[in-house]
């Protein structure tokens, strides 16, 4: 297996590169019974630390009850990123593109194993993001929301989409998507979101500030 760290070829690992690495697509698992099993999640308190608790998805939430979400950005060489368009069934935004992949941590799940499964699962193609970083993490009512950005040539129809999940896969430019958003054909982000993505994927080898 040829694994790609931001289009290099080489069996290069994130640990030695601080890098995400990209492998090739493959087929996405069988998800055998998954739609009758309830999502597990890990509760965390206001510091983002595991209380040990665990909640389902459709049970109600009470006070200082907090889960994660990750979601992935996969970027070309171009400098265009990965979207998926979001099936019909989807009981929030059907119809409507989104980032790469992203989803809810399952209970046990660490951020970065929670990221790998959801783009294997929706998109088949398996990441290699252990002892890498989010990118950036946003705070919101219910949770964290973890976003990681990879580097990555991919074929789309080497793509083996989640048909429960996602009806349609193509690469787009960041003006692109700007103009679905303005369309209201894009989830609709907290704005500027979609830009700080595009702006940090290559920052792991520099400061947070600009020189």
């Amino acid at each position: 297996m040829t694994l790609l760290t931001h289009g290099i070829p080489g069996r290069i690992g994130a640990a030695e590169t601080g890098r995400p690495a990209f492998a090739c697509a493959l087929p996405a698992p069988m998800k055998k019974g998954r739609t009758d099993m309830p999502e597990i999640w890990d509760v965390y308190d206001v510091n983002r630390q595991k209380t040990g608790r665990t909640i389902v998805r459709e049970q109600s939430w009470g006070n200082e009850k907090y889960h994660l979400i990750v979601h992935t950005g996969i970027f070309n060489s171009r400098g265009e990123m990965l979207i998926q368009k979001r099936c019909h069934a989807k009981r929030a935004w059907p119809d409507l593109w989104d980032l790469s992949s992203g989803g809810s941590a399952m209970a046990g799940e660490e951020s970065w194993q929670a990221a790998e499964r959801e783009t294997l699962e929706e998109l088949g193609l398996r990441l290699n993001l252990r002892d890498v970083r989010p990118h950036f993490t946003i705070n919101y009512e219910r949770g964290f929301d973890d976003f990681y950005a990879v580097t990555a040539d991919v074929e789309i129809s080497s793509l083996t989409l989640q048909a429960s999940e996602v009806s349609e896969a193509r690469w787009a430019a960041l003006e692109a998507i700007r103009a679905m958003e303005k369309d209201h054909a894009f989830v609709p982000y907290f704005p500027g979101v979609i830009e700080l993505l595009f702006q940090v994927r290559d920052n792991y080898d520099g400061a947070i500030c600009q020189k």
